[in-house]
């Protein structure tokens, strides 16, 4: 869910030399070429009307290209949000599922820190954007993940060390 902390363990991984492929990042250079401001409404609206459009694997399609350039024989993939990218992102390669898991109270505590255009300033934007994302099937990636962390009681280091322990565990 959106504020777990899957940004936080992305960026850690990318200073260990793993390279980091943003599902929201792809969202949010859509909206840049389309002239459109990156906030929570304009980015919501776009990724449910380019899902609408291109079908329920549209956001993974977006960085497919990358991912099959890539040399890396590991790519870290932030922000999974449906089976059906899961299902595209297996034909470029191996998928291993890691979910990140936080309160609803902690995950908005660090959304409003984060501080990023499209983060929730309040419970009801909060609440919006949890249902937005139950409603594209977020909960499938996570209930199909192979590990699972908490991350109601970590530190940024302890959450990145235990994302990298599990990960170098399926290398």
């Amino acid at each position: 869910m959106p504020g777990a902390g899957k940004s936080t363990i992305a960026s850690g991984l990318k200073s260990q030399g793993y390279e980091i492929i943003n599902m929201g990042d792809s969202i949010r250079e859509e909206a840049q070429n389309r002239g459109l401001e990156p906030t929570a409404a304009n980015l919501g609206k776009m990724m449910l009307e380019l899902r609408e459009k291109n079908g329920p694997g549209a956001v993974a399609e977006l960085v497919r290209n990358s991912i099959e350039k890539s040399n890396s024989n590991v790519i870290i993939i932030d922000g999974v949000r449906s089976g059906a990218e899961i299902d595209i992102l297996r034909k470029c390669g191996e998928v291993k599922l890691l979910a990140i898991h936080a309160s609803t109270f902690t995950r908005f505590g660090f959304l409003k820190d984060r501080g990023r255009s499209d983060d929730p300033q309040t419970r009801e934007n909060f609440d919006e954007r949890d249902n937005r994302e139950l409603g594209v099937g977020i909960s499938s990636p996570i209930a199909l993940s192979e590990e699972v962390i908490n991350n109601n009681s970590m530190t940024k280091g302890e959450l990145v060390s235990a994302a990298s322990e599990k990960i170098k565990s399926w290398i």
